[in-house]
């Protein structure tokens, strides 16, 4: 799911970049197709997450969520600065993974009355370009930050490997993720 999404938004970004910015619709010059492209690919985006929901790992992604949206004392101690164990998420993680959901659910909503206004203008809605373009610029803080932690920031460059291989390093986990090493230890017997 991380991979489709990461996909879809760097090709929604730059596709929306070239339709918000006049300089690089005048570069492009080819803004129809460039907003065709923009609304195939947030179609695309939706169906593969569909698709993933309904054929992936429903019991995986489910429990997933369900770290994602618990936050508890040492996740906030943890936002705070101090010192605390982490579950396979840490609280950055969780609370980057709740931002991005509900901005892409702000992108599909907006992006949808976008494009219905422009077909139908009774249902043109005067404040949704706005959203949506404010949705943008937060997305691209987020994203900035993720990245950064991803492939710059020494302490949590190693998680990147998780994310394409499946594993990281035992002794990282143990330092970043206490919590989560604990419960696998337990699991395993």
């Amino acid at each position: 799911m991380h991979w489709v999404h990461a996909a879809a938004f760097f090709a929604l970004l730059a596709t929306g970049l070239v339709l918000l910015v006049p300089d690089l619709a005048a570069l492009v010059a080819r803004r129809n197709l460039v907003k065709n492209v923009h609304l195939f690919t947030a179609v695309a985006w939706a169906a593969a997450l569909v698709a993933i929901v309904a054929v992936g790992n429903r019991r995986r992604l489910a429990a997933l969520w369900r770290e994602a949206e618990t936050i508890d004392s040492d996740d906030r101690r943890w936002l705070t600065g101090r010192r605390a164990p982490q579950g396979r998420l840490n609280a950055g993680q969780k609370l980057n993974l709740l931002l991005t959901a509900a901005l892409a659910v702000v992108f599909t909503v907006s992006g949808f009355f976008l494009w219905l206004g422009e077909r139908d203008h009774t249902f043109l809605l005067d404040g949704a370009g706005t959203v949506h373009d404010v949705a943008t610029y937060a997305s691209i803080v987020l994203v900035t930050g993720h990245l950064y932690l991803a492939l710059v920031h020494p302490t949590t460059r190693h998680a990147l490997r998780g994310m394409v291989r499946g594993d990281v390093r035992e002794d990282w986990a143990e330092r970043h993720h206490e919590k989560w090493v604990a419960a696998e230890r337990e699991r395993a017997g």
